[in-house]
């Protein structure tokens, strides 16, 4: 396979978004790295970064001969286009439309976006929203983002979360082809299904719908398991890599694969950001993709 190979900013950043994007740029690209998956939460890459900022940054990568062609968020947890506040889903449009104008001013053809929640398993105090109503919702906030997506020429890609909503690849791509555009995807994350799936049963179902795809690993226990899953080793879980290294070749997934290691094994201290996970991840990934 020849995909470019991402690693999360997450990794080598941390969550605070404290390192600056071409450091983490370079870091990457001297593990080993095709380029960098950006969070677009806060810190040194968030909503309020200029368009002069972002172009500096998309020339720092070309500089490098690195990639940034997609970005993440954790923003959707806060502003939910599910959420029964108004005032809330209006805030997670407006932040989705800005997210968007970035991602086209760095260089990004995806961004990640969270389509909804039923509720927020990991967070007892979270509100519980029917799924009936989260798909209406969701569906009314991504038409409205839509417009701007085609304008600048961006995918906004669903992540199968552990949100209680699409949790299986039929209900995805009933969801993503309403839209009928190819600028509503699927970011397909390998190990957040395997909570009640196989990761190679979506990529068969969704074949071209799928716009970016996050590798990481997941042991289950107790028939599905809880976060303590998410591992901090790529190869160490039950992901069969194989499996989903021929599907994605099957369906001719030319894409992005980012590594996306956040080890909630640690909990609960994930310590990140971790160079020595980057680095192994590096080493693992490409185990993985190049011997594909």
């Amino acid at each position: 396979m020849q995909n470019t190979k991402q690693i999360s900013y997450w990794t080598i950043g941390g969550f605070e978004g404290a390192k600056a994007p071409e450091d983490a740029l370079a870091e990457a690209k001297a593990m080993g790295y095709d380029g960098i998956e950006l969070a677009f939460d806060g810190g040194k890459f968030g909503p309020g970064i200029t368009e002069k900022r972002c172009k500096q940054i998309r020339q720092t990568a070309k500089d490098l001969g690195m990639t940034i062609a997609s970005l993440a968020s954790g923003a959707y947890w806060v502003h939910a286009f599910s959420d029964p506040r108004e005032t809330k889903r209006n805030k997670a449009v407006a932040f989705t439309k800005r997210y968007l104008q970035v991602a086209e001013w760095v260089g990004a053809k995806v961004v990640l976006v969270i389509p909804g929640a039923v509720t927020v398993p990991w967070d007892p105090e979270a509100r519980v929203v029917p799924y009936a109503t989260v798909w209406k919702r969701a569906t009314a906030c991504i038409r409205e983002c839509l417009p701007t997506a085609k304008k600048l020429g961006v995918t906004m890609a669903l992540e199968n979360v552990w949100g209680w909503f699409l949790t299986d690849p039929m209900a995805m791509k009933v969801f993503v082809d309403q839209f009928r555009s190819r600028r509503v995807g699927v970011y397909f994350d390998v190990a957040n299904c395997l909570i009640n799936g196989f990761p190679e049963h979506w990529i068969e179902i969704l074949g071209r719908r799928i716009a970016a795809v996050h590798f990481k690993n997941f042991t289950r226990d107790d028939c599905g398991g809880g976060l303590h899953g998410f591992g901090d080793d790529l190869l160490e879980g039950d992901v069969d890599w194989t499996a989903v290294t021929q599907a994605l070749k099957k369906i001719k997934y030319t894409g992005p694969i980012t590594a996306e290691m956040l080890p909630f094994c640690r909990l609960p201290d994930m310590g990140l950001p971790d160079m020595a996970l980057a680095q192994d991840t590096a080493r693992k990934l490409a185990m993985i993709v190049d011997d594909a």
